[in-house]
């Protein structure tokens, strides 16, 4: 039996079409063996709340936000990496995936890998497969970010030596010491580029007392973040809406103001990054030491995050190439060789696994 399933299975491998997923709370990007990263979204849905049916999806989305009538609501479907509405993350992914398939001229449903933040509850792991699951997908494959990420950043994982990631993404903070293919030690953070959203509208209201909207925020945290000053101080204008008279209004933000804004999410990461090292075993510590620490996500875009870690730390890191899209480099790694890498995957609440081979 065994048997013809796994020839049954090889057939329809090689005629349909694998897609790997990295479901960000932040963007979502889609990966398809043999063609590479088709798709870079932000995972923003537009939704018609009297019809319940979907308006929009992604990038056209994310240009709606703040700017909707009141029938119309702009929501993220995906909070702190796990799904918050399931109903509309599986509308989002049978969208994506249709849209993928749509140059292709199978009709075989396809097989999907998604990445997943480490530490999530089976209800929330299962919530994801069932939604890529009703969205069409054939087979669905998670394995946890933080892994893939490594994968990604080219780390020996399946080696016996300590490997050590930090991954800042929108949603979470993945910090994980692997070796041998599995988590010797890992945190997972609700600390991320979305909270540090959260502080620049947090302390823009309490010190300007102007409100500004969360695409404004996340405008300002690029062009501004920092953790140390350097050179001279930049500044750009902000508007929004007075709290006191409700009027419009803009005030002028410096870099000096949102290093204060996001300084203490920036020292929570830092301190689980600390704990994560405090539980390791010493001869992979003893590796860490050596190789360093590697950093990937958005975050490691902001500029001091790398040096503020190895003072604290006092280990060596070292910003991956392209942090952005680590983990959907790690994703397509795997998708084009699932039989290398299964024992990666994660089990569903102690099932095996759809046969691989």
């Amino acid at each position: 039996m065994k048997t013809v399933r796994s020839y049954i299975d090889a057939i329809l491998a090689s005629v349909s079409t694998d897609i790997g997923i990295d479901l960000g709370t932040a963007n979502t990007l889609v990966y398809v063996k043999g063609k590479g990263i088709v798709l870079n979204e932000p995972t923003i849905v537009a939704l018609n709340k009297k019809t319940g049916q979907l308006v929009a999806i992604g990038n056209e989305a994310k240009t709606m936000l703040g700017r909707t009538p009141a029938h119309i609501e702009v929501i993220r479907p995906l909070v702190h990496g796990v799904i918050s509405d399931f109903e509309v993350t599986e509308e989002m992914l049978a969208y994506l995936i249709a849209k993928v398939r749509m140059g292709t001229k199978s009709l075989v449903a396809p097989r999907v890998l998604i990445g997943v933040p480490s530490g999530i509850t089976s209800v929330e792991m299962r919530a994801a497969r069932d939604a890529a699951q009703n969205a069409g997908a054939r087979d669905v494959f998670l394995i946890e970010e933080p892994i893939v990420a490594a994968v990604g950043s080219k780390l020996p994982i399946h080696k016996a030596q300590g490997s050590m990631i930090i991954d800042i993404g929108g949603g979470t903070t993945d910090i994980a010491v692997i070796s041998l293919n599995g988590i010797v030690t890992a945190k997972n953070l609700r600390i991320a580029g979305d909270q540090l959203n959260q502080d620049i509208v947090t302390y823009i209201r309490d010190q300007f007392k102007v409100l500004v909207g969360d695409k404004t925020a996340e405008d300002t945290k690029i062009a501004l973040a920092s953790v140390e000053e350097h050179g001279e101080s930049k500044e750009i204008v902000v508007r929004g809406r007075d709290v006191v008279t409700g009027l419009p209004r803009e005030v002028v933000i410096t870099d000096s103001d949102i290093r204060e804004a996001i300084g203490n999410s920036i020292n929570a990461i830092v301190e689980s990054a600390r704990d994560v090292i405090e539980q390791t075993p010493p001869e992979v510590l003893a590796d860490i030491m050596q190789r360093g620490i590697s950093l990937a996500g958005g975050g490691a875009l902001i500029p001091g995050v790398a040096r503020l870690l190895e003072n604290v730390l006092k280990l060596p890191v070292v910003v991956v190439p392209d942090p952005l899209r680590a983990v959907v480099r790690g994703i397509g790694t795997v998708l084009e060789d699932l039989e290398q890498y299964e024992e990666l995957l994660s089990e569903n609440e102690g099932e095996l696994l759809p046969q691989l081979k």
